[in-house]
């Protein structure tokens, strides 16, 4: 009797113990975050955890970390540690690791691109910027100059001692590495946090996936790269980081000429060959080297480079069109392709709308200069005359217990948003300008069908947590090629309509 009254105790203090001590994990979720002004660019952060606490964390310590590395590498700061060691010249100068690791990149990949990476490449983009603001472009005599100034030789490592010494006056930055830099330790530190499974961070187009999760990433295509345009590619990622570079969101016209901003530093000119270019790679300096360089060689010199990097795989959409890819690239797991009912090809009968124009709606948030904000809450969608739905070109929120607080939206289309699927993809593009937004109309409805032409009215509604409720209304009479400005509020500083015709005119 007393064994048995033993084992029994025994077998219920074990029950109780196993009951206290393990507890079923919660099931992971995906929490985002979007703020503009980060790095001189847009960023989304999303957080794979399962309690809400744990991704609050993860987020400020990724934030933290992109701070405290901006103070060292940035080249707009002036008081950075960049900035401040660009101030000396020819003395040795003690410097933090990270900023010593980052100058040893450039040196690396100088010597791997045989020059088309370079950190002194700053002085020709400064060299075009100003000859662009008279309308012409650079002299063979500027050209030859500025060429003089960045062959040589602009700082020396000293490795043992952590020094760098600055050796000439030549224009630097670090943007190629920076940005893809601060990307990887951020990450780091997110992961870093109890409880925290994955994480995706999305810094200006160049995207990390780190942790127990895998990323859709749909790659915009050059020549359209409206937010809601169809990508040009769909890829699944993990463990992987995706860069693109290209010249379709940055550079100068030069009498009506368009030149992008990244140059080629053993030529003086501006890369022209390829528009796009994507990289994954293992890590994220690879591939954001990467992808910059091959905009600047020719495709046959790309291919030998990406072939030296382990892991590495590529696709570049040139000048005229044609898509080139490395071996490996098919083998990437492609995300399931999804074609939107309102994407299918129709017939236009007389009166629709004309298939070889489009609407551009252009938005920009409001932002701080130098400040990170949130991105607040915003719906786009069209009316017709009758004051009816007709087509949703954009939801952009976090979290859906919020969405009431975009009053007209919620009241027009929150039914049909919560019977869906929301898509919840990441897009690797070239690096946009802070809060500035292009959303295309192509005359289809919600359910694909193309309208007639005639009077429609484009909202624009927005709403931040702690902030204030913006709407914006604007009617346009599609018919005729037109422009409309109007007018901003303190969410939306600025926006556009254009009914133009499509750049390819199909």
């Amino acid at each position: 009797m007393k064994t048995t009254g033993r084992l029994s105790l025994l077998l219920l203090l074990v029950t109780l113990f196993s009951s206290a001590t393990i507890t079923p994990e919660k099931p992971a979720k995906i929490f985002i975050s979007d703020y503009e002004n980060v790095l001189g660019t847009s960023m989304e952060i999303k957080i794979i955890a399962g309690e809400e606490q744990n991704a609050g964390k993860a987020e400020n310590a990724a934030l933290a970390e992109i701070d405290r590395l901006n103070k060292i590498l940035s080249g707009y700061d002036p008081s950075s540690e960049f900035s401040q060691w660009k101030t000396t010249t020819n003395t040795a100068q003690p410097v933090s690791s990270e900023l010593f690791e980052v100058l040893s990149l450039f040196e690396q990949w100088r010597s791997k691109t045989q020059g088309a990476l370079d950190a002194s490449a700053e002085a020709i983009g400064k060299l075009w910027k100003t000859t662009a603001r008279e309308n012409r472009t650079p002299s063979e005599q500027e050209i030859k100059e500025v060429l003089n100034a960045i062959r040589q030789q602009h700082y020396e490592l000293d490795a043992n001692k952590q020094t760098a010494t600055h050796k000439t006056d030549a224009a630097l930055m670090l943007n190629s590495f920076a940005k893809s830099y601060i990307l990887q330790k951020a990450a780091d530190a997110a992961l870093k946090v109890p409880g925290v499974q994955g994480v995706v961070v999305n810094i200006g187009g160049d995207i990390l996936v780190r942790g127990e999760h895998t990323e859709q990433v749909m790659i915009a295509n050059p020549k359209a790269d409206a937010e809601n345009d169809l990508p040009i590619s769909q890829i699944q990622v993990a463990n992987k980081t995706v860069a693109t570079s290209g010249n379709y969101r940055r550079g100068v016209f030069i009498e009506g000429k368009w030149y992008s901003h990244i140059v080629d530093p053993r030529t003086g000119y501006p890369a022209s060959q390829v528009i796009s270019a994507t990289v994954i790679a293992d890590n994220a300096t690879d591939a954001g080297a990467l992808a910059t360089a091959l905009n600047v060689l020719s495709p046959k010199e790309g291919e030998e480079l990406v072939a030296s990097i382990p892991g590495a795989e590529y696709m570049l959409i040139t000048a005229d069109g044609k898509r080139i890819k490395s071996d490996g690239w098919d083998e990437i797991n492609p995300a399931a392709t999804v074609e939107p009912a309102n994407t299918r090809s129709v017939t236009a009968a007389a009166k629709d709308w004309d298939t070889k124009y489009e609407l551009a709606i252009n938005l920009e948030l409001a932002t701080i200069e130098g400040t990170r904000i949130r991105r607040p809450f915003v719906a786009v969608w069209v009316t017709d005359a009758d004051k009816k739905p007709v087509r949703l070109l954009a939801l952009w929120f976090n979290k859906p217990k919020w969405l009431n607080d975009m009053r007209s939206w919620y009241a027009t289309y929150y039914g049909q948003f919560s019977s869906g699927p929301n898509n919840i993809s990441s897009t690797s593009s070239a690096t946009r300008t802070p809060g500035k937004y292009t959303l295309k109309w192509d005359g289809k409805d919600d359910n694909g069908n193309l309208v007639k032409q005639g009077t429609y009215t484009v909202f624009i509604e927005a709403a931040r947590e702690h902030g204030t409720y913006q709407i914006m209304r604007q009617e346009i009479k599609i018919g005729k090629k037109q422009h409309i400005d109007i007018a901003g509020n303190p969410e939306v500083s600025s926006a556009s309509l254009d009914y133009q015709k499509k750049s390819n005119g199909n």
